[in-house]
């Protein structure tokens, strides 16, 4: 009331200007939209050239992969099956992967698959 005495072209929006109902079609829209956009994610760009394999991740610095311990490069980067990327520190066990070695030999990216990715066949080069 205040404000309407020194304001008086100021416009009431003390009341809500939408309706019950329309809120709630506008939350359905809004939950619609985001379930087909989850749906429709295009897969992660992994390379076609990253080699599958299994590799165990038991110490820090280093992927064994066939019975043969391969260095991590200085700027290695290892992302989890939902594409986050994580501490090489944090990763233990056993996992079927797809990597990238850099030119020193040294393991440089390296996919953690989702088990639908380790089942899918390696793409053509």
């Amino acid at each position: 009331m205040i404000i309407r005495r020194l304001f008086p072209t100021v416009p009431d929006l003390s009341g809500s200007p939408l309706r019950p109902h329309s809120i709630s079609v506008l939350v359905a829209g809004m939950l619609g939209l985001a379930s087909s956009l989850a749906i429709a994610a295009p897969s992660r760009p992994i390379p076609d050239d990253a080699v599958k394999a299994k590799a165990s991740f038991s110490r820090p610095g280093a992927v064994e992969v066939k019975g043969e311990a391969l260095l991590l490069s200085p700027g290695a980067q290892i992302r989890d099956a939902a594409n986050r990327i994580v501490l090489p520190s944090h990763v233990r066990g056993e996992y079927t992967v797809r990597m990238l070695l850099d030119n020193n030999g040294q393991v440089h990216r390296v996919w953690i698959l989702t088990p639908e990715e380790a089942a899918a066949p390696m793409p053509k080069r």
